[in-house]
């Protein structure tokens, strides 16, 4: 029995450390005539939820601003689009204890995609989304396993990711053809409350 649980907690140890990373080095398929301009965000004190790491508001910007270059910086369009987005709370996970309590590292962002050629905003109010890192198992939270910069990064390209996914189901306002992807529990379009740490992104509250 003893080896069928140290067993067990290996597989679960290894599966906690991977990473859900796509090659960002391959040109992308088109979203319609998107080609990124300027890239902006904006963190002013963010909320952040109980049994967090700290993090600045220019670690903040640096990283989620990096992501997003990296993402979407890859289009080649013929038309112009601004993406800002506002980074609204966070949680990178503490250590917790296995078993019994293990927190979930979160980030919640607000985005406004922007026209260039109309100086217009493509929505009125800032899209509501939350990420979860890619990376934990329900038993290892990302505190035990990754180091807090480790943390940041995997919240800011999972922060990307999402806002790329949105982008490619609403494709029509890029002038491309919205897709049907399928759902990703790590990418929430809503927001959750960061009073009590996540637990399970499965289950959020939203208010989308």
């Amino acid at each position: 029995m003893r080896k069928v649980l140290s067993l067990l907690a290996l597989c679960v140890l290894v599966s906690a450390c991977g990473r859900m990373r796509d090659d960002l080095t391959e040109a992308p398929e088109p979203i319609g005539n998107f080609l990124m301009g300027y890239n902006i965000t904006v963190a002013n004190d963010p909320t952040k939820g109980p049994f967090s790491r700290d993090v600045t508001n220019e670690e903040w910007k640096a990283a989620v601003e990096g992501a997003i270059q990296n993402r979407l910086g890859r289009y080649d369009g013929d038309a112009w689009f601004h993406v800002a987005v506002g980074v609204q709370g966070y949680v990178v996970a503490m250590p917790g204890i296995p078993l019994i309590y293990s927190p979930k590292s979160v980030l919640v962002i607000g985005v406004t995609f922007i026209e260039d050629a109309t100086q217009s905003k493509l929505n009125e109010e800032p899209i509501q989304m939350t990420v979860f890192e890619p990376c934990c198992t329900p038993i290892l939270g990302s505190g035990l396993t990754r180091s807090r910069e480790e943390q940041i990064d995997g919240l800011a390209f999972n922060a990307a990711r999402a806002i790329e996914r949105y982008m490619r189901e609403h494709a029509d306002q890029f002038g491309g053809v919205p897709e049907v992807l399928e759902d990703d529990p790590t990418i929430i379009e809503g927001t959750v409350s960061l009073e009590t740490p996540a637990e399970d992104p499965q289950e959020p509250s939203t208010d989308s």
